[in-house]
């Protein structure tokens, strides 16, 4: 394996290198008398400044692993290896392996942040912190800003078709903390909660948090299949992803959102919708919400983070109004509330046509990025492969039939250089899903992403399983 650098990390660079080159060393992955990339070689293959692998390779002297000779470069030292040490960090096979580019990461639900309209953001940060009144520094309210749900509620009737009033939306702290006060507000220890499956292992176990039963559904290409949700089960909650289900990026249709609704009529259940990565919808406008077919009967969660970024930690539940002022108390014993000064830049945000013009340039991004993707996938693989899931978001499925991808194969392609990730992993029933591959792409250029697809190719011509 190569050498990596972790940027989320609070381990800095020089002591990231550091590391991982002193447990080559010491393991004896990298023998006595082999030499090491030069300062400028490393640093452009890791993409950090010269300085930071130059004071890792001081330290590294310092402690007698390496030496130089003058003229001809650095050396692994004699007598640095330890016999049986087994370093906690990955190793490269030799120091040459080390200019090998790093990893390109095809993880799921990453937005370009590098397009992030950060000016115009701080620039309404600052305008608000200066403008708002002397209330706005003290506690909230847990439902959030007015303004925000004043604004959110005119853009998700006009762009998502959800019927509701501002009085109906509580703002959280993202997708995860919406998530688990729509399952503290509906399940008991005992209950029965039905979820899509696969669907992701955050899901899973926010809901199964509650100490419900999990009772799981098979997805098919058209999402949930709601023949399958018997009368018998009686569930409290059904978990759904219908514009966009992850990770099979299906679509739910008509008739199985109208048999989905029945049921949950029949059964008094609640219908959680996710509304996932739904904006990016590559093919028409985005999917009508589930929420807007039954008000009464759907919570709708929402986020900022793939559209806009992670960071803001904001998301919004719109509830039934039967639902609203318990979801408020459990929010105030949450957190009291959502960050306000966020909450009012992001109501300038969206009332000011910011957040349209941002999706509209993202839009056009992604899809270009999805066909360049597909293209890759058909010109390496051929009829070999089958797409699905590709009409929205930023990720696709791949599936190889005739493959089995356990975890060697994920580690062999991880010592090629690309990560790429198992539908399977998300499964609560196992075994009907080896052959499929989650491809993300919001994030990469195209050339990581040629040059991706052509260590996956290499990774699976070595095995394939």
């Amino acid at each position: 394996m190569f050498l990596t650098v972790d940027r989320t990390s609070e381990l800095p660079l020089i002591r990231q290198i550091f590391e991982q080159i002193r447990g080559n060393i010491l393991s004896g992955a990298w023998k006595a008398g082999e030499k090491l990339p030069s300062t400028r070689e490393l640093s452009k293959s890791l993409q950090v400044s010269r300085n930071v692998v130059t004071e890792a390779y001081e330290l590294l002297f310092a402690e007698g692993f390496i030496h130089g000779h003058h003229g001809s470069g650095t050396y692994v030292s004699e007598g640095a290896c330890l016999p049986h040490y087994e370093s906690p960090l990955p190793h490269a096979s030799s120091p040459t392996a080390a200019l090998i580019q790093p990893a390109i990461d095809f993880r799921s639900g990453i937005p370009d942040l590098t397009l992030f309209p950060r000016r115009r953001w701080g620039r309404l940060l600052q305008e608000v912190s200066l403008t708002a009144d002397a209330d706005s520094f003290g506690y909230g309210k847990p439902e959030g800003r007015p303004e925000l749900r004043e604004e959110l509620a005119r853009y998700l009737g006009r762009v998502r078709g959800v019927s509701c009033s501002p009085e109906e939306i509580v703002i959280t702290s993202g997708t995860t903390q919406a998530l688990s006060l729509a399952a503290r507000l509906l399940l008991q220890p005992g209950d029965v909660a039905a979820i899509e499956d696969p669907i992701t292992r955050d899901i899973q176990a926010i809901i199964s948090a509650t100490g419900c039963v999990l009772h799981p559904v098979p997805v098919d290409l058209q999402g949930m299949r709601t023949d399958l949700l018997s009368d018998a089960i009686r569930p409290k909650l059904v978990f759904v992803t219908p514009s966009h289900q992850f990770p099979l990026g299906s679509t739910l249709p008509i008739q199985r959102r109208i048999q989905l609704l029945q049921y949950a009529r029949q059964t008094g259940a609640y219908v959680v919708e996710d509304d996932y990565d739904s904006e990016f919808r590559h093919v028409g406008p985005p999917i009508s919400s589930l929420q807007g077919l039954a008000p009464e009967r759907v919570i709708y969660v929402g986020t900022f983070s793939k559209i806009l970024s992670p960071a803001l930690r904001i998301g919004y539940l719109v509830l039934p109004t039967a639902l609203v002022e318990r979801c408020r108390e459990l929010k105030w014993f949450a957190d009291l509330h959502t960050a306000s000064f966020m909450q009012l830049a992001l109501a300038r945000f969206l009332a000011e046509g910011d957040l349209a013009r941002h999706i509209n340039r993202m839009k056009k991004l992604y899809r270009k990025r999805r066909d360049f993707l597909i293209g890759a996938l058909r010109n390496q693989f051929g009829d070999r492969v089958a797409i699905s899931g590709e009409s929205t978001g930023m990720h696709l499925i791949a599936t190889f039939a005739g493959h089995c991808f356990t975890p060697s194969f994920f580690e062999r392609a991880a010592r090629t250089g690309v990560l790429v990730y198992p539908v399977e992993a998300h499964a609560i029933v196992s075994g009907r899903h080896d052959d499929r591959l989650i491809l993300g792409y919001g994030h990469l250029q195209e050339d990581q992403i040629a040059e991706g697809i052509i260590r996956l190719a290499e990774a699976i011509s070595l095995g394939g399983h």
